[in-house]
């Protein structure tokens, strides 16, 4: 095992402009998952209920995935219920049913104990220190991530979090709102000056961002004439990003930079289907020839007897 994840696994219903899906799987744990699994060997903490679909088991296990510490308790699985209209950068929740997730408490087995890489997902703050307190050797990387609400209810707890992180992976309106500034690249700096090492940015359709405190590396998103359903793009791109990096074993700039890159390539593939129906069915030739995509769209440079800048001289 190379990452370890400790998050969510739920049932989602999802209304998108471009149909509807109920009881789709999907929580972080999910989309984290699958997408590092490409990379990477990943196990999962966390539970569900008696009305887990064996369906859904075996796509998880299909792509290599532990599921041996997956609890499964008394009870239905964690629901959520939303719709996304005409800006898909933004869910609107309809319902949100906690159930067997609400009594959720971390417990890991001795080699998830040792993992070298180690992924906080959306869960809360306490449950991600109580993870940290539990692993028997320093991970050679933790990221974690987070959502409004424990910024809302359990700030400090938050806060208290981030020194003990490598990476943090927010979107741009959690950056804003932790703090206060209202620009995600002025949000990015005041973040770095409370102790975060590395920040990541997502941006939905205009792509992401990466803060180091050594320097700052951005990629656009993969432009998509059709996209289904952003559900999960965040998380795919939490298991492209650790995924490369787990497989690489490189955390240097270079690695970084790539890894963000490798995270767009996850996220762009999450968003083309419902749920995770193209996320868990690619092959490798599938993201070899997108991320080549990246580097075709992304490179700049002056063209070989190109004239650079051609400035006017005053």
């Amino acid at each position: 095992m190379k990452i370890l994840v400790v998050g969510s696994v739920a049932y989602d219903s999802i209304r998108t402009p471009k149909g509807r899906r109920d009881r789709q799987l999907g929580g972080s744990a999910s989309y984290f998952s699958v997408a590092a699994s490409y990379f990477a060997e990943v196990s999962v903490v966390a539970v569900v209920g008696q009305d887990f679909h064996p369906r859904d088991t075996r796509l998880l296990e299909s792509r290599g995935i532990d599921l041996s510490t997956l609890e499964r308790a008394q009870g239905n699985t964690f629901r959520w219920t939303g719709q996304y209209k005409d800006d898909l950068n933004a869910a609107i929740t309809l319902d949100t049913q906690l159930n067997v997730f609400e009594d959720f408490r971390p417990s890991l087995n001795p080699a998830q104990a040792r993992a070298p890489y180690l992924f906080l997902a959306n869960i809360d703050p306490a449950h991600q220190h109580a993870v940290l307190d539990a692993m028997a050797d320093s991970p050679r990387m933790v990221a974690c991530d987070t959502m409004n609400l424990w910024i809302d209810t359990a700030r400090p707890e938050l806060e208290r979090l981030f020194p003990k992180t490598d990476a943090l992976l927010i979107n741009e309106a959690e950056a804003k709102q932790l703090t206060g500034n209202s620009t995600f690249a002025e949000a990015a700096h005041k973040l770095l000056d409370s102790g975060i090492h590395s920040l990541v940015i997502k941006r939905g359709e205009h792509g992401a961002a990466l803060f180091n405190r050594d320097f700052i590396f951005a990629t656009p998103a993969m432009p998509l004439s059709n996209v289904i359903d952003p559900t999960g793009a965040g998380d795919s791109f939490a298991g492209g990003f650790m995924g490369y990096l787990a497989a690489t074993n490189d955390q240097r700039p270079a690695a970084l930079r790539t890894a963000v890159v490798a995270g767009s390539v996850m996220a762009s593939f999450a968003v083309e289907a419902f749920g995770l129906e193209r996320l868990a069915d690619l092959s490798q030739d599938d993201i070899r020839e997108r991320f080549d995509e990246f580097i075709r769209m992304t490179r700049f440079g002056p063209e070989e007897g190109a004239s650079q800048l051609p400035l006017l001289n005053f």
